[in-house]
């Protein structure tokens, strides 16, 4: 939601390993007046621990949505959502890929997994927190859910 729609806070669990692209991801959300908690975690590990609360993420909210990088270490994002999508209880979870691979077996293999939609990030800042802004106009003002679904 932005500042015009709807009040509440919307969660965002960013899966992210390169500290500067988590930056420019919350400076577009605030910049886009995207009324958002984002929590930032730097790999797919991290990513299960915080969707199942464990160990320090023990009182972590269900995210309304995901953004994944798809090249991260220990656990990369094709086999994290791999995971969650063959998971009841987070199959649910909306998974926007924001990755720098263009390349199409990547945009296949994301959209086979379960991907919700997949961004290639561009490579100029502006561009890049143009359109951060552009998906949070999109999956909190333009989108339709079903009835009492919570985004």
């Amino acid at each position: 939601m932005t500042e015009t729609g709807n009040s509440h806070f919307v969660e965002i669990l960013l899966l992210e390993d390169e500290p500067s692209d988590a930056y420019l991801v919350k400076m577009a959300l605030k910049e886009g007046k995207v009324l958002a908690h984002l929590h930032h975690v730097v790999d797919g590990r991290e990513g299960l621990d915080f969707l199942n609360r464990t160990e320090k993420y023990a009182d972590a909210p269900r995210p309304d949505l995901i953004f994944l990088d798809l090249n991260m270490p220990r656990m990369n994002g094709s086999e994290f959502l791999t995971v969650i999508k063959a998971d009841d209880r987070f199959k649910g979870i909306p998974v926007v890929v924001l990755t720098t691979s263009d390349v199409e077996k990547d945009v296949i293999c994301s959209y086979q997994l379960g991907a919700t939609s997949y961004i290639t990030k561009p490579m100029d800042m502006s561009q890049f927190i143009k359109a951060i802004q552009q998906i949070g106009e999109y999956w909190f003002s333009l989108v339709r859910l079903p009835q009492g679904y919570k985004l």
